[in-house]
């Protein structure tokens, strides 16, 4: 009987492993996101998320300047439209901002007011500097580099960033307004 009892516990505690693996095989792989196309310095894409479909339009650094060892490839703008929110403007930095830490974007004369959270920067106002972008030539952002020793600085074009952001506009267009 001992004999016989083994065997069927081995069973018993592999066959939930079994169902995981195929599981896993079953599962579908996330979704990538698709090119909506590229304009001059910028991309747009939209991807599915949580079921709603986002639309961003991003640019890499032409130049990252204030951190040892990071690449501007990693330093990124992005103008995001969600279901939820629209003109969400972020920088990814490739370094974690020191806690609390605000930053600065300099479009022409213009200065937005951004703060931080982990490695992100996010605009306080997404519209000013969504206009801003759209009149610029290049935007430079700065912040305190890592554990809030010295400056970061990073240059982004501004070329083609109009025409990336309709193209976002188009692939996720504005809720119609709710009728009474």
């Amino acid at each position: 009987m001992r004999r016989l009892l083994l065997p069927v516990a081995l069973l018993m505690l592999a066959a939930p492993m079994v169902e995981a693996q195929q599981a896993n095989r079953a599962a579908p792989a996330a979704p990538r996101p698709s090119r909506l196309g590229d304009y001059q310095s910028w991309t747009a894409a939209a991807h599915t998320e949580s079921g709603q479909k986002v639309c961003y339009a991003f640019t890499r650094a032409r130049s990252s300047e204030g951190v040892a060892g990071r690449n501007a490839e990693n330093v990124m703008l992005l103008v995001t439209h969600r279901p939820g929110g629209r003109d969400q403007v972020a920088v990814r930095a490739g370094y974690n901002f020191p806690r609390g830490a605000e930053t600065k974007l300099f479009v022409g004369q213009g200065e937005l007011a951004f703060f931080t959270n982990g490695d992100t920067s996010f605009a306080r106002d997404g519209r000013a500097v969504v206009a801003a972008l759209r009149g610029g030539r290049e935007a430079v952002h700065r912040g305190p580099g890592p554990n809030g020793r010295g400056q970061a600085t990073d240059t982004f074009a501004l070329a083609g960033f109009t025409q990336a952001y309709e193209a976002i506009g188009r692939e996720c267009p504005p809720p119609a307004p709710a009728r009474r």
